[in-house]
Formats: C-alpha cells, structure tokens, sequence
C-alpha cells in the first residue's frame, strides 16, 4: 500500500527560533541596566573629579574659630569656640561618644564602603512600619561628602552626588580620618560646630571627657540640633539621649546596667558662663548658622542688646515671679526701629536655657483685642462708636465676661480698656472674621490664625517676641519694621560679611494708628492695665489672660520702645491668682522704666477719647450719625 506524501509548498521549511522566556528577558534587562549604571558611575566620577579638594585641605576646613558676641555698646555678650581645640582626634574623643555616634548614624559605619544597602533597606522598613520617616538609610560617610560639598536639596541628582562622593572619601581616606572629619564638622546646635565645640559649650569639658549620658545627649542631636539641643529643650534632648542609649545596648555596646545608670543620671548643663542675655546669644548664632552657614574664620558679631536694659529686664522678672513657684516668664524689649534690645526667655539663663521669648507659642488671650480693633476702625468705626457688651451665642459657644457681668452699650474705647470679650466678640463678627486675622497678619503675626469665632479673643497660639513685633506699627504711627537683633558681622580681616537692612511698609493709616494709641492709653489710665502705669509718662498697653490662668500677657509701648510680657507654666498648668494686669503689667513697668523717657513713640494726630462715655446725649448722636451715615455695626 503505498503510503499517501504531501509535497512542501515551495519555501524551504525552517526550524522556529525559540522566544527568550521571561528570566532570559529579566536577566538581559538587568544587564543593560548594570552596564547603564556603572557608565553613568564613571561619568560622574570624570565629573567631579577635578572639582575635588586634596583631602589634607579637609582637616584645615574642619577647624573651629572664634565667635565673639558683642553687645551694642561693644562690650562682650559671648565668646564661643575658643575654649575648643582648633581640631580633635579621634584618640581625644571619649569612646563612648564614638560609640554612641555609630549607634545612632550608621551601625555598620566600619563594615560598609561608603553606602550601605543593608541600612538603607533597614531604615525603609521601619518607616515603613512607623508609617513615617523614622529613620534616614545615609551612612556617616555620605552625611560628611553631603557637608562637606553638598546642599540640603532634596533631589535625585543630589542624591546620586552624594553617594559618589562618598565612594570617593572612602577610596581616599580611612575609617578613622572620616570619623574625624565627620565629628569636628558637625553641626550640634547653639552655635556649636564639632563635638569639642558642643562638649565645651554643654558640659564646660573636653571631648575626651565626656561621660556616657553626656555622650548619648551629644550623639541625639544629630537628629536635630537646634530642636533638640538642651539649652533649647533639656527635656527633649535627655528624652532623645534615653532613645540612644537603648540603641547601644540594642547594639551589644554598653549592657543593661550602664545603659539604666546613665538614663537615671541624665546630663546637666554646666553653669553658663554668660553673664547677660544667654537666650539672645543662642537665637542670633543659631540665625547667623542658617543665614551664613558655619564659619571658616574668626568672627566678630554686633548686635543690638543694650546691657543695662537687659540686666532690669533679667532682674524684673528674677524679682517680680513667685519666688517658690515653677512658673516662667518671657520679655521682648524692641526699640521704634524693630532693634531687639532685650531678651529674657525664662527666670534664669543658667538653669532655664529654653528661650520661651522666640521658641514657645502660647494662647495671648485679650492682647490679641487690639488686632480687632483695627479692624473696625479701618472699617469705618470710630473709638467713640458704640457696641452693645450683652450676652452673646454664636453658635453653641457663648462667651462671657471675666467678671460675669455686662455693662450695656459701651464705646469701643471703653471696651477695650474693660477688656470686655461679649463686646469684642460681638465687634469680630460684625468686621468679620477672616478680616480679623488679615489685619493681625499685615501687623507681623505670622503664626497661623483660623477664622474662628473665637479668634478675636485670643485662641491662636503666638510667639512674644511676634506679638510685641505686631505691635510696633500701633506704637509707631503705623510703619512695620521687622525685628532684627544683628547689626553686623565681620571676619578676622574685618571684612563685613553681613550688615542690616532696614526696611519699613506703611500697614496703617498715621490717624489710625493714633486713634488705636489712644485707646490703648486707657487701658493703662483707667482699665485693666492700671498696674503698667508709669510715673509722669504715657504708656500704652493691652492685658491679655486665658481661659483657667494658663497664659497672662502684658504688650504695650511709652517712648520709642514696646514691650512684650508673657508668664506662664511650660506645661500649660493653670496659675492662681494672676492675670495680665498683675504680675505681667508689674515686670512690664520695671523693665520701661529703664528706657527713655522721652515722649510717645508717635505724636497723635488727634486728642486722645476718653475711655468712659456716660452722656446719653452722645451715645444717641452716635447712634444716628452710624446709623445715616453709612457705618454699620
């Protein structure tokens, strides 16, 4: 039987070419990506090759200098970094500190080349599992190239710079030279620069010295220096020291008794030696490192500190707290022209370097009224125009006077000097709200202020030296001058690095400005602030005291000077027997008795309004004129 055949068509039969299969694609793609990676490697690497410094300029770069605090009068305030060596070892650096530094910064510091794919990893899980950024992948060496030659952008491009980089310091240098570098030029806060710096400016010791508690606070701060350095917040930076002490035990370098004996013995600061205004010394270095990053040469900063106002100010508040009483106080002394001329952040400097006078934002209760006032004055109300101080519902909120008592229909005068807050509640909704806190922002107060009813009495949350800020265009006819507190720097040359600027904006009308003066003159003459009257002077102020006495305040201005008080417990605890006008209206007139007494800080455009209108005949003329003549409550 024959057996049936097909004959090929006329093309020659070719066997099919099989398809990579799917590893086969992966593992070529990772390939060209390799091959990617690394030509883009030695690309940057003949990039930056010849913008490199020899590494021996290095050590030369990471040498401390000089900081010299003067105040205006050019007597010396500070002088930081001469007590540090110019550059430290690491055999003059205490073990522990190496050890608490490699815990916190980077475990595998001696095992890795320079970037670290293990940490990296490690540190993405945690945030992961945090659901937030926790813990940051960069090694030791790559923070150094990022200091030494870096910005603090946040880009892919800087990203890749400063992983060759570190790559570079590590085929350069050894482990222990990159060490050093990295501990003599990093920045721990207060002014501080290097680790001998910061062991000099907390403890008043060498590096080599440093215990284990006080080589775990030190190594915490790299977190965050500024945040977390003790003369800033004590109680953070040994909450912070516990945190890395728990890394090396975790870590096998220092056992369960060390670690417990180090956290129930935290840290103290050493005694300052700072005679004057420590909390300014702080503000202005810690200001001049984010404006001219950290200095190279020996410098001489000016600023605009007057000594002997500063010392009553210190004295006034030493003096005039409860004597057994936790409780703090913060003062803010600017001149016409914003100048800080006094700082007190808290009772003492050497026991309370927290500077609550710029660091801490508190309630300003019934300081805030003058902002509302403004409002309704620029919005055609006049101190002499009435509103009705009556119980008032917005809302489910009813806010009350202190007192519990009303007082009818009253002028705007009148309710400012009682510090009446149906009254002034009453007046923020008719203004409105969000014009409100447009006024108190276009005076200086940058913090964020919510549109809420309660805004005219004081509910957000400001800084003093803000407040007394946004006070100074009341006091001085309407000009806004920022605060500043450095006249100038100049290196070892005497070259002048950086000089102030002055510059103003009209945010008020002239007769307005004088208006709202002489309104808050009868707070002062016949209202709450009776207690911050000054002999044969004119002095104009504002009380302020929150809900349950957690916050009392004094702000106010006489002469070319305003002044802002604030006193309160750091916790927030309420104070008993205390209000804006006691104690905070007492350390306010002590401290403007030391500043010239010569006039009001602006000549008013018209008489000063009487605080009280009890002549029916004018409150109905008042009535009418409002009432016709285009002004509505």
């Amino acid at each position: 039987m024959k057996r049936r055949t097909t004959r090929a068509s006329g093309r020659a039969h070719k066997p099919a070419v099989p398809r990579p299969s799917l590893v086969g694609r992966v593992v070529r793609l990772a390939a060209i990506l390799v091959l990617a990676g690394l030509v883009g490697w030695v690309g940057l690497f003949v990039w930056y090759a010849p913008r490199l410094p020899d590494t021996e300029v290095l050590v030369e770069e990471a040498s401390q200098v000089s900081v010299r605090v003067l105040a205006s009068d050019g007597s010396l305030l500070a002088e930081r970094g001469v007590s540090g060596r110019p550059f430290v070892s690491l055999d003059e650096v205490s073990p522990w500190l190496v050890k608490a530094v490699v815990a916190t910064e980077d475990r595998r510091f001696f095992d890795h080349g320079g970037v670290d794919p293990t940490g990296v990893l490690r540190a993405v899980a945690s945030n992961i599992r945090a659901g937030a950024t926790v813990e940051g992948g960069s090694t030791i060496t790559q923070q150094l190239a990022k200091n030494l030659y870096l910005t603090n952008d946040r880009t892919l491009r800087r990203k890749l710079e400063e992983l060759v980089l570190a790559i570079w310091l590590e085929s350069r240098l050894s482990k222990t030279q990159i060490l050093e570098l990295y501990l003599n030029r990093v920045y721990l806060g207060a002014g501080a620069y290097g680790v001998e710096a910061a062991a000099q400016r907390y403890f008043g010791k060498p590096a080599a010295g440093l215990t284990l508690g006080e080589s775990a606070m030190i190594a915490g701060l790299l977190k965050a220096p500024s945040r977390l350095a003790p003369t800033s917040d004590l109680a953070a930076a040994r909450q912070r020291a516990a945190v890395v002490l728990a890394l090396m035990q975790e870590q096998g370098l220092i056992d369960e008794g060390e670690r417990l004996a180090a956290r129930d013995r935290p840290a103290t600061l050493a005694p300052e030696r700072v005679q004057l205004a420590g909390w300014l010394v702080d503000w202005v270095l810690e200001e001049l490192t984010d404006e001219l990053g950290k200095p190279t040469r020996d410098l001489v900063v000016r600023t605009t500190l007057e000594p002997r106002l500063q010392a009553r100010a210190e004295q006034a508040v030493d003096r005039l707290l409860p004597a057994t009483s936790p409780v703090q106080a913060a003062v803010v002394v600017l001149d016409q022209d914003g100048a800080v001329r006094a700082m007190v952040g808290g009772r003492r400097y050497a026991t309370h370097p927290f500077n609550r006078a710029v660091n801490a934002r508190r309630q300003p209760g019934s300081a805030f009224k003058p902002f509302v006032y403004l409002a309704a004055l620029e919005s055609g109300w006049r101190p002499t125009s009435a509103i009705d101080d009556a119980p008032i519902k917005v809302g489910s909120w009813r806010p009350a006077n202190n007192d519990g008592t009303y007082h009818g229909r009253v002028s705007l005068t009148q309710a400012m000097a009682l510090s009446l807050n149906a009254a002034t509640v009453r007046l923020g909704e008719k203004v409105g709200r969000s014009q409100v806190a447009e006024t108190a922002r276009r005076l200086g107060v940058s913090s964020p202020l919510e549109p809420v009813a309660s805004l005219p009495l004081g509910t957000a949350e400001v800084g003093v030296l803000e407040l007394a800020g946004a006070y100074l265009p009341i006091a001085d006819g309407g000009l806004r001058r920022p605060a500043w507190a450095v006249e100038s720097v100049t290196d070892d040359e005497g070259r002048v690095l950086y000089r102030h600027r002055a510059t103003e904006a009209r945010v008020i009308d002239r007769d307005t400005a004088a208006d709202l003066q002489a309104m808050l003159r009868a707070v002062v003459s016949e209202g709450t602030g009776r207690e911050a009257a000054l002999p044969g002077r004119s002095a104009a102020g504002k009380t302020g005291t929150t809900q349950d006495i957690r916050d009392a305040w004094f702000v106010g201005f006489a002469g070319t000077h305003v002044a802002a008080v604030w006193m309160g417990h750091d916790d927030g605890r309420p104070m008993r027997g205390v209000s804006g006008g006691t104690i905070p209206a007492r350390i306010w007139r002590e401290v403007m008795l030391g500043t010239p007494p010569d006039g009001p800080a602006v000549a008013s455009a018209r008489p000063p309004v009487p605080a009280r209108r009890d002549n029916g005949l004018e409150l109905l003329l008042d009535w009418v004129q409002r009432s016709f003549g285009g002004v509505t409550e």
